[in-house]
């Protein structure tokens, strides 16, 4: 393919505008840097299918400045209501409630349809004067020393110094650079996911219709049957599981035959589909995350079963991984080698995830504390630098999440909000190096210990030891005490 442009134009090309590339968009322009987000079809993905909210996501979110929408459009997860003959029968719980506390201020999985969280995201990324190019289907793709340049089906191309796929599991950059992706079948029985509009069922439970029992159960039109009330929409998500080798009908007047055929509703009481789509869950891990000037992220370097509710919020944590990496290296602020830690720290957390996902599928793990997310860092990463000698069992380490908390006057979140890197200093009065990042000093704090932390623009701690001795040589190396 030839190059019609000889020098890039933008600092990075985003191809997909589902909830990795919108997140990615708005950090990246958080830290003024110019990105194309263009997306092939003609509007924003219209159904819920990613529609949990993890803890450490939501602190994602406010950190990009839209957890206050997500929170007012979002709502709690429903107990399971379990129907059998016509009648109600138990309930349970998906999630077991987990108070918060200082360190940990979210630990509630909160709901809300994909499709509004990305309408959240794209009001977000308006407001600081991105936008969506819409209708640009990538054909083609060839990089060389100094960026990427992209072809479409109509209009003409683009040219960038890094380019990010965010087109999801069957992602044409992915195919393009020939990066190929190991898995498995998590279940070979097809299932189908809808929005609907349901009367007959109240909006307090997520209603659940296992199998019946005999030959019918295993039918065309046995299986699996759940409907559970969308919050903010008068909608259900319906989820159904077919019989392996069955045709599923996503129609209106099928979703009706599977609905009257496995619950007490009638046929007439499923009023509307708003959308739907049918699909076998499966499992796969990209090969590689990064080719040359070419980032993979969210469902086009890893695809999980929606069980547990992670994809999402895997997809929305690389592309803050990857965010302030790009704007670093791009602002002359870190060499490009920075760009091998996103591969480097993600990629084995999808593979993590991506076991999470299939063991709480096959009900081998449970919904809890691995699948909040909170307990998730990079401690074997390179860029995780603990000087600290002789640490307790537990104690908070180099690469680990940094807890939130509020001491003399000062909450924590709120310092470390922003596309900065933050240093703090606990218990100690070691002299801190010339920084034009924010310094916070508090007196103590149990979370932390005693000692100076330098806290990533993503949240995370890069380098900690008793004193500052060492620090200045660490941040050095990705501008981390300045602008």
């Amino acid at each position: 393919m030839a190059t019609r442009a000889t020098d890039p134009h933008t600092d990075v090309l985003i191809v997909g505008a589902g909830p990795t590339g919108l997140a990615l968009a708005v950090d990246l322009a958080r830290h003024g840097i110019t990105a194309q987000l263009v997306e092939r079809e003609s509007g924003l993905f219209p159904g819920s299918r990613g529609k949990g909210l993890q803890p450490r996501t939501l602190e994602v979110l406010d950190d990009l400045g839209v957890l206050a929408d997500i929170r007012a459009a979002s709502g709690h997860y429903p107990p399971n209501l379990f129907w059998r003959d016509g009648e109600p029968q138990d309930e349970r719980r998906m999630y077991e409630p987990t108070e918060p506390s200082e360190a940990e201020p979210h630990t509630e999985t909160l709901m809300l349809p994909q499709w509004r969280t990305q309408q959240v995201l794209h009001d977000r990324l308006r407001a600081l004067g991105g936008s969506v190019a819409f209708g640009r289907e990538l054909v083609g793709l060839a990089q060389d020393a100094d960026g990427v340049t992209a072809e479409f089906a109509t209009g003409a191309p683009v040219r960038a110094r890094y380019a990010v796929a965010a087109d999801g599991g069957r992602s044409a950059v992915r195919r393009l650079l020939g990066i190929g992706m190991t898995g498995q079948v998590v279940d070979p029985d097809p299932m189908l996911v809808a929005d609907v509009l349901v009367t007959g069922l109240d909006r307090d439970h997520w209603h659940v219709f296992p199998p019946s029992d005999g030959a019918a159960g295993r039918g065309p039109l046995g299986g699996l049957l759940a409907l559970c009330p969308l919050p903010g929409t008068d909608e259900f998500q319906l989820v159904a599981q077919y019989p392996q080798d069955t045709t599923v009908d996503a129609s209106l007047d099928g979703i009706r035959d599977v609905v009257a055929a496995r619950s007490h509703l009638t046929a007439e009481q499923v009023t509307g589909v708003r959308w739907a789509s049918e699909f076998r869950p499966r499992a796969a891990l990209a090969d590689r995350f990064r080719a040359g000037r070419v980032f993979l992220a969210g469902d086009a370097a890893h695809v999980h079963s929606p069980a547990g509710g992670q994809g999402l919020n895997t997809s929305v944590q690389d592309a803050y991984n990857l965010g302030w990496k790009l704007a670093a290296v791009l602002g002359g602020a870190a060499p490009d080698a920075l760009l091998d830690t996103y591969e480097e720290e993600r990629r084995p957390t999808a593979a993590a995830m991506l076991d999470l996902s299939t063991r709480v599928h096959h009900g081998e793990a449970r919904r809890g504390r691995a699948t909040q997310q909170l307990g998730l860092g990079y401690r074997e990463s390179s860029l995780a630098e603990e000087t600290r000698p002789a640490l307790p069992e537990g104690a908070l380490r180099a690469g680990d999440r940094a807890p939130d908390g509020r001491r003399g006057g000062v909450r924590l979140f709120d310092a470390f909000r922003g596309p900065h890197w933050t240093l703090l200093a606990v218990g100690t009065e070691s002299p801190l190096p010339q920084t034009a990042c924010p310094v916070v000093r508090i007196p103590d704090y149990e979370a932390y210990g005693t000692g100076v932390f330098l806290i990533r623009p993503d949240g995370y701690v890069g380098w900690a030891g008793a004193t500052a001795d060492g620090l200045t040589t660490y941040a050095s190396r990705y501008g981390a005490l300045r602008r």
